[in-house]
């Protein structure tokens, strides 16, 4: 097979991300623009707007990551600034896409934008899962591209009951679209994509499949971005990630009601999410020792792990899992969940429990309380180049 004359990466999750906090399917996304735009081939950017699609080349594309970066979009624009349905944050950065595109069509002029201003044999790249759809395959195909989509996990499918409103059939739709239309299925794990070939074959077509961990950049540690106040030399441990079900805050709450007056701190570093009311309702009530630290910054949630006892990762399923790589790179203990795809990243390196058991938890905890006779060993990342090679090669 010829390898693609272009890349076209898909930034419309990107672009819809504007004024909120990065995720890690947000930071997987980021790092596939630096890719792109470090690839010696033409580059594109495409972007599903409330009017069509916009076209990025390169430059624009690298305005892109500069105004994400910066989370600096600029003003709204005239056209943007009807797009009433949007906040502020939002419509600033569709009125950015568009000064940045080289192109724009209505959602049924795609086709003929691609045609134009693709070269013939192009790579489309979707790693955020907005956009796929039907129609928009339908004309990257007519266009002579090859659809490449990065499949995250099947959680939505897997653990439904933890899954955000209308999360589930919304994900299922995606992943037909997925099964009728990909080219290339990218995984990025082995226990991962065992799971996503047995939700495409119900679905009659499994797509070629290949498994390109993701790489890992954990941030510089910055102690001033730390909230005023806060004291490091009181042991803590740290929980990073969206307070929902999947992520298991409940047993942790739980433990920390046993374990008393000589507990560390926990730092719970998320935002709110979904499904979630009881446990909401129990951080309103206060459980001692437990503090909510929303929206911190990277470089502060980095100075975090860099001074915790431990991270705890006591999820009930995971995609991947980014937060015990990121704290292992920053010489962090970690206590972690017990699955599969764990076991596959992270080996010995860490200490393994039981999700569901509150009792192997509190010992594992009351373990980590002390700090190390001698520092944690840095467990160096997987990086990001040998992912995006392993996903592109061979095509």
């Amino acid at each position: 097979m010829a390898a693609p004359t272009s890349l076209i990466l898909d930034l419309t999750r990107l672009a819809s991300r504007a004024g909120r906090m990065a995720t890690g399917v947000d930071r997987v996304e980021r790092a596939w623009l630096d890719a792109c735009l470090a690839d010696p081939r033409p580059v594109f950017g495409l972007v599903r707007t409330p009017l069509g699609f916009a076209l990025l080349d390169r430059t624009g594309m690298a305005g892109f990551a500069r105004a994400f970066d910066g989370d600096s979009w600029g003003r709204a624009g005239p056209v943007a600034a009807l797009f009433r349905r949007l906040d502020p944050p939002r419509r600033a950065a569709q009125g950015r896409v568009r000064a940045l595109a080289i192109a724009r069509c209505s959602r049924r002029g795609l086709e003929g934008l691609l045609r134009r201003c693709l070269p013939s044999g192009a790579a489309y790249l979707n790693t955020g899962h907005a956009n796929l759809d039907d129609r928009v395959m339908r004309a990257l195909h007519g266009a002579g591209a090859r659809v490449l989509v990065l499949v995250h996990d099947t959680i939505p499918l897997d653990l439904p009951q933890a899954a955000g409103p209308g999360s589930v059939a919304r994900f299922a739709r995606r992943l037909d679209v997925v099964a009728h239309h990909a080219d290339r299925v990218i995984a990025t794990a082995q226990a991962t994509a065992a799971l996503i070939e047995a939700r495409l074959a119900e679905r009659g077509r499994v797509p070629p499949m290949v498994v390109a961990p993701l790489g890992v950049t954990p941030a510089s540690p910055d102690p001033t971005a730390l909230p005023p106040g806060f004291d490091p030399a009181h042991p803590y441990m740290v929980v990073l990630g969206t307070i929902e079900p999947r992520k298991n805050h409940a047993l942790l709450l739980d433990v920390w009601e046993r374990l008393g007056e000589d507990a560390p701190r926990l730092l719970i570093c998320g935002a709110r999410g979904w499904n979630n009311a009881e446990v909401f309702a129990r951080l309103d009530r206060r459980v001692p020792g437990v503090c909510e630290m929303p929206g911190l910054s990277d470089a502060a949630v980095a100075a975090l792990l860099g001074g915790a006892r431990a991270l705890l990762f006591p999820s009930l399923a995971e995609g991947y899992g980014l937060p015990p790589l990121e704290a292992l790179a920053l010489g962090c203990r970690v206590i972690c969940g017990d699955l599969a795809i764990c076991r596959e990243l992270l080996g010995e390196a860490v200490v393994y429990c039981d999700p569901t058991d509150r009792y192997q938890w509190e010992r594992a905890i009351r373990a980590h309380v002390a700090p190390p006779g001698l520092p944690p060993p840095r467990v160096p990342p997987p990086g990001w180049a040998a992912h995006v090679e392993r996903a592109l090669r061979g095509l």
